[in-house]
Order: C-alpha cells, then structure tokens, then sequence
C-alpha cells in the first residue's frame, strides 16, 4: 500500500492510551512527525518517548475545550514542523447512564468534547490544510452514531452530530484534495470500555469488539481518502443502517441483543479477572 504519510505531520488528540495511542504507533511506523495531545502530561510522556525512537515527536498537554489553546496547538504544530497535513479527532468523553440518572454539566461536557472541540478544531486546520495543498482530517465516531441507543443518548447525539458533520464538510471539501471522514467502531477493547465494563449498557456488548489497532488501521484509510466512513466491525454498520431505517424492527430485536450482549459482557470480565 502506498506510503503517502512520510514526513507529513499528523495531529492526533486523545493521544496518550487506547485508541489514540495506537493510531499514533500507527503513523510513526509511516514516517510521519507526530503532534501528540491530551490532557496528562505523564501519559504523553510515556508513548513520546517510546515513538521518538521512531520518528519526531512533540506533545502538548492541554485541553481541547479551550479555543486560544486549540489555535496555539496548530501554530506550534505548524512552526515545528513546517506544514500540519492530518489532524485526527480522537479524544472523547462518555458519562454513562440514562439522561435523568446524570448531572446536567456531564452531559454538557460530553457536547464540549466529543463535538463542538472536534467541529472547532477542524475548522481551525482547514487553513493549513489549503496552505499544504491537501491533507486530512479524521473524527472518531460510535456505532452509536449511527442509531439511537438507549442509555447513551447524549453520546450517541454527538457522535450522530459528528458523523453529520463529517459528511457535510466531505461534501463541501470534495476535489480539493482535503479528505474528511470518520472511523464509527462499536465496542473496542480499550480502557475506554473495559474499565467501566459494569455501567456499559449490555446490548453494547452484542456486537463484536474491535482492537485499537482495526481502529488505527481504518483512521489510516480515511486519511488516505479511501473511504469517508468506516465502521467497525462492518457487519454492525449493516445492523445499525437497518436499525435506523425501521424502528419497529430496531425494538423488536433489542430483548435479543441485549441478552446476547450481556453474555458476552460476563465473558469479557471473566477475562479480565484471571491472573
């Protein structure tokens, strides 16, 4: 497959675990500069240290909410390097439970993280991206995006808002050689899940998990203009379009869904609980 990412600079947020983490190990192995961001600074020390080896890495603790240090990230990523060519979208944010069950400001967060920074931070890039004469950007969504899940219905709101997002900017961007897409895995198996294995909805669990890795590999793919939406596993992209189309048939299913996710839910925290 063709290396189109050697020596461009690629800014991936979320980046210090999971997913994130694993896109960036990804984009080293490619050659590519790596602009590193989260929120700890102990975390992205860690994985820059182990991907300086690699390639060149800087890191920059910060929080994506805030719109001065958003502009900043891109002006330094820009002046280390000389061109910012990807930015991917990876950081989010999920307070779990039924709407009533959470506070009001969790819910919020949710809204600041997993969409208006993501909607900000691209429209921020789309000038360095015009300068460089092409790149990308990649958000990562959810499968549950892509339907209504109950249980997550404010994630599920800013995912379905990034997905619209992406596709709407896809389309404005067409024949400009900027590329704009979204990986929308179910399940993956990262902390992100399994840490809070027990206030994950079962029905979740019903569909299979991903690794970091499928999803770094799709993220690449986007990157490379191949597709403008990935999802993960691509058989759960089929379920969740019918699911979405006929609700009746989305209410009908789910008593089976969740008794086949929570099965699988005690078979991954028998996994996790042995030495």
């Amino acid at each position: 497959m063709n290396n189109k990412f050697n020596g461009k600079t690629v800014i991936i947020t979320g980046a210090s675990a999971g997913v994130g983490a694993a896109t960036a190990r990804t984009f080293a192995h490619l050659g590519a500069n790596l602009v590193l961001v989260a929120r700890g600074q102990a975390a992205l020390d860690v994985i820059t240290d182990e991907l300086a080896k690699l390639t060149s890495v800087i890191n920059i603790a910060m929080d994506i909410n805030d719109p001065k240090a958003n502009a900043k990230l891109l002006v330094t990523a820009a002046k280390t390097f000389g061109s910012v060519d990807v930015l991917v979208n990876n950081a989010g944010f999920h307070q779990r439970g039924d709407v009533e069950k959470n506070q009001a400001e969790d819910l919020a967060k949710m809204v600041d993280v997993n969409l208006r920074a993501p909607i900000q931070l691209s429209t921020l890039m789309l000038p360095y991206l015009r300068k460089a004469g092409g790149g990308a950007i990649v958000n990562v969504g959810s499968l549950a995006g892509r339907t209504p899940l109950q249980g997550a219905a404010t994630y599920a709101a800013t995912k379905a808002g990034l997905r619209a997002f992406t596709y709407s900017l896809a389309d404005e961007l067409k024949g400009t050689g900027i590329y704009i897409g979204v990986v929308s895995p179910g399940p993956i198996d990262t902390g992100f899940i399994m840490s809070e294995i027990d206030q994950v909805e079962d029905i979740v669990f019903s569909q299979p998990m991903s690794s970091a890795q499928q999803v770094a590999d799709a993220i690449v793919s986007c990157a490379r203009g191949e597709a403008v939406e990935i999802s993960l596993p691509r058989s759960s992209g089929w379920l969740t379009t019918v699911s979405y189309m006929f609700p009746a048939l989305r209410r009908a299913l789910r008593p089976k869904l969740y008794s086949k996710g929570r099965k699988a839910k005690e078979q991954y925290k028998q996994r996790n609980t042995k030495p």
